[in-house]
C-alpha cells in the first residue's frame, strides 16, 4: 500500500496532514525517512510518525514441513492434531499453510506469516507445477497418461482440469505433476479410472523440493535462496 493511503487510513490524519507529514519529512519507514507519496508500506513495514510507531515491524518467517500422514492442514481442530501443532516457534498464530494436503496425504508443505507470498503460490493464475508420488490399488495402463494431459471433467465443479503429466514408475506406483489444488483432485483423476489412491506424497512445489533429511513430523526453516524461488 502507497504511504499516504496508509496514513489516511488512519483516524488520526486527514489528506491534507498526510501530505503536510511527508512534506516536512515526519515519516519514516523500517528507520528511512520518506517522502514521496508512493512509497511503500509492506505487511513487515515499521511505520513511524514522530518516533510514535503506527505499525510494528516484524520478521517474515517461512518454513518446510513433511507432513505426516493423519493430520490436518489447518491452524485447529478440535478432533485432529494439526500441521501447526508440528511447529514449535513463538508467535506461530501468526503463521498459515501455503497450499493444503488432504488428511493422510503426506509430504511437502510449506508454512508462513507472509500472505503475499503464500498467495503467490497458490492463486490459479500462477500455475505452480506440484510433483506427487502415488500408489494405487490397481494398476495403472497407459490410458492413464493420455487422459490425464487431456483433462478430466469434474462434473461437481463444472470444469476439466487442466492438463497433468503421469510418469509411471511401477505397474501401480507413478510421479504426477499437476497445475491445480481442486479438492480430493488426485484422488479423484485416478478415481475416473475406478482406481483407489492407496498413498499420496508431494515431493515438491515448483522448484522447491522436499529435504530428505526431514523425517514426517519435522520442519525447518526455507533458506533464502528457496524463499526467491516463488
Amino acid at each position: 500500500m502507497r504511504v499516504d493511503r496508509f496514513l489516511s487510513n488512519l483516524p488520526r490524519y486527514n489528506r491534507q496532514q498526510v501530505r503536510l507529514l511527508l512534506v516536512e519529512k515526519r515519516v519514516r519507514i523500517d528507520g528511512k525517512v520518506v517522502s514521496d507519496p508512493h512509497s511503500e508500506v509492506l505487511e513487515f513495514s515499521c511505520v513511524e510518525v514522530d518516533d510514535e510507531v503506527l505499525q510494528v515491524g516484524k520478521a517474515a518467517r517461512y518454513f518446510m514441513l513433511h507432513k505426516p500422514p493423519g493430520c490436518v492442514s489447518a491452524t485447529r481442530d478440535p478432533q485432529h492434531p494439526t500441521v501447526l501443532d508440528l511447529i514449535d516457534e513463538p508467535d506461530k498464530d501468526d503463521l498459515h499453510i501455503a497450499g493444503r494436503l488432504d488428511f493422510n496425504t503426506t509430504g511437502l508443505m510449506l508454512i508462513t506469516n507472509d500472505g503475499a507470498w503464500s498467495r503467490r503460490l497458490t492463486q490459479p493464475q500462477t500455475k505452480l507445477p506440484k510433483v506427487y508420488y502415488v500408489e494405487t490399488e490397481q494398476e495403472i495402463g497407459a490410458q492413464y497418461a493420455i487422459t490425464f494431459a487431456e483433462g478430466i471433467y469434474f462434473a461437481f465443479e463444472d470444469l476439466t482440469t487442466q492438463p497433468a503429466q503421469l510418469e509411471l514408475l511401477g505397474p501401480r506406483s507413478a510421479r504426477l505433476s499437476i497445475v491445480e489444488g481442486r479438492y480430493h483432485q488426485v484422488k479423484r483423476m485416478f478415481g475416473f479410472f475406478n482406481n483407489k489412491v492407496l498413498r499420496l506424497h508431494r515431493e515438491s512445489m515448483g522448484l522447491l523440493h522436499l529435504d530428505n533429511a526431514l523425517k514426517p513430523g519435522e520442519y525447518r526453516a526455507l533458506r533464502t535462496e528457496e524463499i526467491h524461488l516463488f
